[in-house]
């Protein structure tokens, strides 16, 4: 999964990019807040964001704000590291659009829970909008129905996009999930199939007399 880390301290940023490198994480590493937002705005969107509060041209505050008034439907979970530790810093951390909030010095397994707990929201997230994506699909699906349908007034055929003529069940069950089951009902049982059983028989009597 690709982080983003935001960090003006050269030294922390170089253990930052080595620990989650070694993590399996596919890292991007920015010295300071307005470099991390051009990557996010014009790079390859980062799922993850590590961010340091206290950057220089923008602060880890200011980025995260930024990050979630952008339009759309991007997802990122941001996580800011600092050394900021008061419970009026923790909420305007989170006031800001922060998803999680580590305290400088940080301890490396710490932080490796923390950013397993943003994969997990992450692939969650991901197989939701597959799922909407699959609903908005067969949604569309069935709107094809909608509307004015070509059909014969002789056999009951619809006549699809290609011109071709098909019989009402196979024209649904090409435009949507639907299966059918066969059945008759009354009335065509009455004056359909009673008549012709009732032909069958006399023809059968017919014969063997």
């Amino acid at each position: 999964m690709r982080v983003l880390i935001a960090e003006d301290n050269s030294t922390t940023l170089s253990l930052l990019q080595e620990i989650l490198a070694d993590w399996g994480f596919d890292v991007v590493a920015k010295r300071n807040g307005a470099l991390a937002w051009e990557e996010i705005v014009h790079g390859e969107p980062p799922e993850l964001i590590l961010l340091d509060w206290a950057m220089p041209e923008m602060d880890g505050i200011e980025v995260c704000k930024a990050v979630r008034n952008l339009p759309g439907s991007r997802a990122n979970y941001i996580i800011l590291l600092t050394a900021r530790g008061s419970a009026d810093d923790i909420i305007a951390g989170f006031e800001a659009g922060a998803d999680d909030y580590i305290t400088k010095p940080f301890v490396p397994a710490e932080l490796r829970a923390r950013l397993q707990v943003g994969v997990r929201i992450m692939e969650l997230q991901r197989s939701l909008a597959g799922r909407v994506r699959e609903l908005e699909t067969a949604l569309a699906r069935v709107k094809q129905l909608h509307g004015l349908l070509p059909i014969c007034c002789y056999c009951k055929k619809i006549r699809d996009d290609r011109n071709y003529w098909q019989q009402v069940e196979a024209y649904i069950s090409a435009h949507s999930s639907v299966q059918f089951s066969h059945g008759v009902c009354p009335e065509c049982y009455e004056h359909v199939v009673k008549p012709e059983m009732e032909a069958f028989r006399s023809r059968v009597l017919s014969s063997n007399a």
